[in-house]
């Protein structure tokens, strides 16, 4: 069985091998594979993508988005959501820190990066 992690390499190699341009967005950017929280039958069991994305990349990596879903439709994932990290860490109401104290450490290494364009 292919799991999560396995669909989030396999789409990280995909956009180095195939899309440089694009890869070098989202070599600054986490990248997560999901079960989909979205209810009905037919997507009970569907994966998703979230790539969350460092306040200054954000804009960059959106204008991208309909390459991020042809190459993760390819791979069977139903969606492709980019995400704010730098505004998910700084929001006073978020419980990712609690909730996932892993993920928190890695949207803050992604935020806290200097990046070199």
């Amino acid at each position: 069985m292919i799991t999560e992690e396995d669909l989030a390499q396999q789409f990280t190699l995909i956009m180095k091998q195939s899309h440089p341009t694009a890869w070098e967005l989202l070599r600054h950017c986490y990248i997560k594979v999901l079960n989909s929280s979205l209810k009905g039958a037919y997507t009970a069991h569907a994966k998703h993508i979230r790539i969350y994305c460092p306040d200054r990349l954000i804009a960059a990596v959106v204008a991208e988005k309909n390459l991020l879903i042809e190459v993760a439709e390819s791979l069977g994932l139903v969606e492709v959501v980019c995400l704010n990290a730098t505004n998910l860490l700084h929001d006073p109401k978020s419980q990712i820190r609690k909730a996932s104290p892993q993920l928190w450490l890695d949207l803050m290494w992604i935020v806290t990066q200097k990046q070199e364009l």
